[in-house]
């Protein structure tokens, strides 16, 4: 059995980390809801650049744009992997990358990486495939303008013809306590079943400069709301994620810390009754 000294130096422990992560999850619980306003205020917008560009998409049959129609033949794929930059966030990373991981080894054409947050750089950088590029430290709260940098990036990586699809896994933020990992199809953008319900239905609104043209403006912006959204959604999953485990955390270690005490008490309560017992043991020897 453990010395009270001792019991009593891991309890003092057990509370110090207890502390520390009380106070991680009331900073991820900010952090979060930060990022969940600026979430909650980006997916109105995407969803109606999504509706526009259905509609336009529906009423010009004929329309054909590079970021919309597939290539012949895909040799080159690129994958960007949106992770954290820290850890103490339960499976959130480790479901991500495991995600990754599982997409590249089934993808038959050449793949280069695209690596945002530390984990992931860290994770592909003893792997063997093609990293095209890492960005870390992007912040606890992505903002448009990263969004623009990166979304500009891939769209002329793919315009040049570096590769031919761009793929994004990422974590998609359902709830604090749940987030689903998700790879989705960037570019070329992807049809819609709304694309399909709407092509041979009379137009409903006149656009002007004309269908086209808009199409032209609407399609990288598209690209970018699109990015924009996944960005944020990562990282309310890793936020979400990172004060899930530190209230799981927490709560253990009120349960250790009673754990210890009841064994302190043990331990003190067999001292005094050692004491007892040689004291009795002691006056009947002088007897």
């Amino acid at each position: 059995m453990a010395s009270m000294r001792d019991i009593r130096r891991r309890i003092k422990s057990v509370k110090s980390t207890q502390q520390i992560t009380k106070a991680m999850k009331m900073v991820s619980a900010a952090k979060l809801r930060k990022v969940q306003a600026s979430l909650i205020a980006a997916r109105p917008y995407a969803k109606k650049v999504q509706e526009v560009m259905d509609h336009l998409l529906g009423s010009e049959a004929e329309y054909e744009n590079a970021l919309i129609t597939p290539r012949a033949e895909v040799k080159k794929v690129c994958y960007v992997v949106l992770a954290g930059d820290r850890g103490l966030c339960g499976g959130y990373n480790s479901q991500v990358l495991r995600l990754a991981e599982n997409e590249i080894k089934a993808e038959k054409a050449e793949c280069g990486l695209l690596l945002i947050g530390k984990k992931a750089r860290d994770f592909f950088r003893s792997k063997p495939y093609k990293i095209i590029g890492h960005h870390v430290n992007i912040g606890d709260n992505p903002t448009m303008v990263q969004s623009i940098a990166l979304s500009k990036y891939l769209i002329e990586k793919y315009l040049s013809g570096e590769v031919d699809e761009v793929h994004v896994i990422y974590s998609e933020f359902i709830s604090t306590m749940n987030q689903e990992p998700k790879s989705v199809r960037l570019l070329p953008i992807p049809a819609s079943e709304q694309v399909e319900q709407e092509k041979g239905l009379r137009d409903l609104y006149i656009f002007e400069p004309g269908e086209k043209a808009i199409l032209d403006v609407i399609l990288p912006q598209y690209v970018q709301s699109t990015v924009y959204r996944m960005m944020l959604e990562a990282k309310a999953g890793e936020h979400g994620a990172r004060m899930t485990s530190m209230s799981a955390a927490t709560d253990n270690a009120y349960e250790i810390i009673d754990k210890l005490t009841l064994s302190l008490n043990r331990a003190r309560q067999a001292a005094i009754t050692t004491e007892i017992s040689e004291i009795v043991g002691g006056a009947a020897a002088l007897e």
